[in-house]
């Protein structure tokens, strides 16, 4: 049986502030497997943003282990860490954080840049990849020449590049009007459909109706989890398209 994708266990994050301890995240632990779609939500203040950045290990923990297909990230140099975030994690962002110099093909192109990849292999996954997006038609806009949706489709492409573990999104709706929001959700869907893992970092409670599971957080604890069962979740997709 294949190890988990990603596993907290009993993970603290605590800051300190002169004499004043703050425990941003309490002995959370939680496993997630391969092909969920999970929401994670919570009020301001809950930890979210504490729990996004060691999800994608951009922060570490204080105390308890984080792992990825069963291998320990808590305590690994920074440069091994880097590595990790570029081939197991695809990241994206609620201010989609293009390069604004670049075009849509480029800025898919550049977590493969930096894995090494030959130039002729990024342009064709980069186009396929744009392509799967409904966004071959754009490959040499630049960010200003494309609309909210468009650019958070152009992050996903670029989230994609190096075909990662798991996608991590923050807050994926939360600059987008209505109709962009959908064409995201559906996206998603069908990203998780092909077997993606995704996790949503989220104030958008719309989202509820795509998750296979959703972790409710309030200081810094998991408060309650909710789980969808396959029938509800595809049904959901179909009364969606």
């Amino acid at each position: 049986m294949s190890a988990p994708v990603l596993c907290f266990d009993q993970v603290w994050k605590t800051y300190h502030m002169g004499p004043v301890r703050v425990d941003a995240l309490k002995s959370m632990s939680f496993t997630i497997s391969q092909g969920e779609l999970i929401l994670i939500v919570g009020p301001s203040g809950s930890g979210k943003s504490t729990l996004l950045h060691l999800l994608g290990g951009l922060d570490r923990a204080s105390q308890g282990t984080i792992q990825i297909e069963g291998k320990t990230i808590s305590h690994l140099p920074t440069r091994r860490l880097a590595q990790i975030r570029n081939s197991k994690i695809g990241f994206v962002f609620q201010r989609f954080n293009l390069l604004p110099k670049y075009t849509a093909i480029e800025n898919v192109e550049v977590p493969m840049l930096y894995a090494g990849r030959p130039k002729r292999w990024r342009r064709k996954r980069a186009m396929e990849l744009l392509d799967m997006v409904n966004l071959s038609d754009r490959a040499k806009h630049r960010p200003n020449e494309l609309s909210g949706g468009q650019q958070q489709r152009v992050a996903i492409a670029r989230a994609l590049a190096n075909d990662p573990l798991f996608l991590l999104a923050d807050e994926p709706t939360g600059n987008l009007d209505t109709a962009s929001g959908e064409e995201i959700i559906h996206l998603f869907l069908r990203l998780n459909g092909m077997g993606k893992t995704i996790l949503v970092v989220t104030h958008d409670l719309e989202l509820i109706r795509i998750a296979t599971r959703v972790l409710y957080i309030r200081d810094g604890t998991i408060e309650s989890e909710e789980r969808k069962d396959g029938n509800h979740h595809r049904s959901l997709e179909i009364s969606g398209a």
